[in-house]
């Protein structure tokens, strides 16, 4: 994960999601990081040790999907170091150099740049959501639980 400063975070307070257990602690945080206006990065994905496993990243993730489709952004991507997590909730294997913009602004600069050994999933939301409707025997679209929930 980048490193954010308290600044960095506050100047994108409205592309965070956070994630809190019954009693109001932080246990999980991501973001959505804007390219252009149809692609965006889930960015700083973290999730508290005692809750791994408990589907906290997933609904955080769902949470920054969630951002992404509200403003309109239909392609998404993520670069991680834990690709079976990604590959679990939909993400499909893509080249970074999909993403100039993303090397551009970010990795170009990046101390790790020439040593980097994050791998880079992509999901197009568009698809997704056309996943989850189906026609009634009545001719109405009906959502289909899919997703497990979180």
């Amino acid at each position: 994960m980048l490193r954010r400063t308290p600044e960095m975070v506050e100047l994108a307070i409205d592309d965070y999601v956070v994630a809190t257990d019954a009693r109001g602690r932080i246990v999980g945080c991501g973001a959505l990081k804007e390219y252009s206006p149809s692609v965006a990065e889930v960015a700083a994905i973290a999730v508290a040790p005692e809750v791994h496993g408990c589907g906290v990243g997933r609904a955080v993730v769902n949470a920054v999907e969630r951002l992404a489709t509200k403003r309109s952004i239909s392609d998404v991507f993520a670069l991680t170091l834990q690709p079976e997590f990604f590959a679990a909730i939909g993400y499909q294997r893509v080249d970074r150099a999909r993403y100039p913009e993303k090397i551009r602004r970010d990795c170009l600069g990046c101390s790790r740049r020439f040593a980097c050994n994050e791998i880079c999933f992509a999901k197009n939301l568009v698809a997704e959501s056309a996943k989850q409707l189906r026609v009634d025997t009545r001719g109405r679209l009906v959502e289909l639980a899919t997703r497990p929930a979180a």
